[in-house]
């Protein structure tokens, strides 16, 4: 038997406890030849096709420029169209997670799908991360410990809007919207601020989801008596509204104003000349100057035949940049996922938009700044131009009670993204193993 010293004893010792230490989490990581799959519970076809589209754009955008590779896995994306049925997308939901194993989950572009999928989300401990539907509950009262929002809550773009509009627009307002979850959450916090602001409301209407002929609805705002009008339609529905809005004469004497998808770049090729002079509020805009977005659109338009990115393709790359980062924070481990949602909750970079980060309390997105813009004629074309801005929207989380992460052991602190070890010799003076965790800012 070969002679144990103290010094080897210790030395064995001291691998041993940071193998156990690092444990599960890294090793395990070897384990997982396979590719990370992502399911997309996205609309493919019908109404809001196109905002599906840009969803998945963005996120190839990234997942291309890391080769489909990362933490040593390849990336496979499993795409389910969800028909913006929410029936359906449940059904699709079940698919992915029950019988193709998904390791993450994103989508949908639906409130209701969102609203229903969320349950068998929840007691899977599948994770999600919406990359689109802004149903408020889920980062109020329905929030998950697993569930995550790189998009927006249905208040954030509409709440700074109403005192804004009461302000420079007018106080006499009829507010239109498709007749389901988004279109109610999203007026209901418009009016949250603006008749706190002073502003009437002259009338409110809400044409079904995939609405064609809006003559009717056109009709009541004319004879309403409002000066204005804010309104939430998005994909085909946007198109319709504001082509027929303008042949209907209403443009030159009601400023048409609404939360920023009326005039988004998917749209704003088809509306054409009928949407100058809309003003909308928003997160993004392709013409924010900073280098990351130059970067993004130029890259975004270079792979998919000069396309103009909007907020859905920012909210697709966003949703990947937290996918890359956490993956790469835990070695391409996603078994260990209380430890995958610990990373993930301190997502932090630059995005399009601004600086992305999560509000730890509700895991929604705080916006850097929602942007109120109007449609101009611009070198290119026509685009959203930002005329003002609100700093750090973030959704009030309502009735959320999220767990608080709990502390990290000083040893384990190397092991863990944006941590770094730091020695105290007059603290520890004597005690060369014990560590302090440094947070890095």
């Amino acid at each position: 038997m070969a002679h144990v010293t103290r010094r080897n004893f210790l030395g064995t010792a001291s691998l041993a406890a940071a193998g156990a230490a690092m444990g599960p989490w890294v090793r395990r990581a070897g384990a997982q030849a396979g590719p990370v799959k992502i399911g997309l519970v996205l609309p493919y076809s019908g109404v809001y096709a196109v905002l599906g589209e840009s969803i998945t754009q963005g996120m190839e955008l990234v997942f291309a420029r890391e080769n489909w590779t990362v933490g040593g896995r390849k990336i496979e994306m499993i795409k389910e169209d969800d028909e913006m049925q929410p029936p359906v997308g449940i059904r699709k939901t079940e698919k992915l997670i029950d019988s193709d194993k998904v390791d993450i989950l994103t989508g949908p572009v639906h409130s209701g799908i969102l609203m229903g999928m969320r349950d068998k989300v929840h007691n899977s401990k599948t994770i999600l991360i919406v990359s689109n539907a802004g149903a408020d509950a889920i980062s109020r009262e329905r929030c998950s410990k697993w569930i995550f929002r790189t998009s927006f809550s249905n208040w954030q773009p509409n709440q700074p809007m109403g005192e804004w509009v009461a302000k420079h627009v007018s106080k006499d307002v009829f507010i239109a919207a498709p007749n389901y979850q988004a279109g109610k959450d999203q007026l209901g916090a418009f009016k949250e601020t603006f008749v706190p602001a002073g502003g009437k409301l002259v009338g409110e209407d809400y044409p079904k989801l995939g609405e064609t002929d809006y003559a009717p609805y056109l009709t009541k705002i004319r004879q309403s008596g409002a000066k204005a009008v804010y309104a939430f339609f998005s994909g085909s529905d946007a198109v319709n509204f504001v082509k027929q809005y303008d042949q209907f004469g209403l443009k030159q004497s009601i400023k048409l104003t609404g939360a920023g998808f009326l005039t988004e770049p998917d749209v704003l090729p088809a509306q054409g000349k009928s949407a100058l002079g809309v003003i909308t509020g928003h997160f993004y805009t392709p013409l924010l100057d900073n280098p990351t977005n130059q970067r993004f659109v130029k890259e975004f338009q270079a792979k998919f035949g000069g396309k103009m990115p909007d907020g859905f393709a920012c909210q697709g790359y966003d949703t990947a940049e937290v996918i890359v980062r956490a993956l790469k924070a835990v070695n391409g481990n996603t078994q260990d996922k209380p430890k995958l949602v610990e990373v993930i909750e301190k997502s932090e970079f630059d995005s399009p938009r601004g600086r992305f980060r999560f509000d730890p309390k509700t895991h929604n997105v705080i916006q850097p700044f929602i942007y109120i813009r109007e449609v101009r004629e611009v070198a290119g074309g026509i685009n959203n131009v930002p005329i003002d801005r609100v700093a750090n929207v973030t959704d009030p989380g309502t009735g959320c009670t999220l767990p608080r992460p709990p502390p990290l052991p000083l040893w384990t602190c190397a092991a863990r993204p944006g941590w770094s070890r730091g020695d105290d010799p007059q603290r520890f003076r004597g005690s060369a193993c014990r560590v302090i965790c440094l947070r890095r800012r």
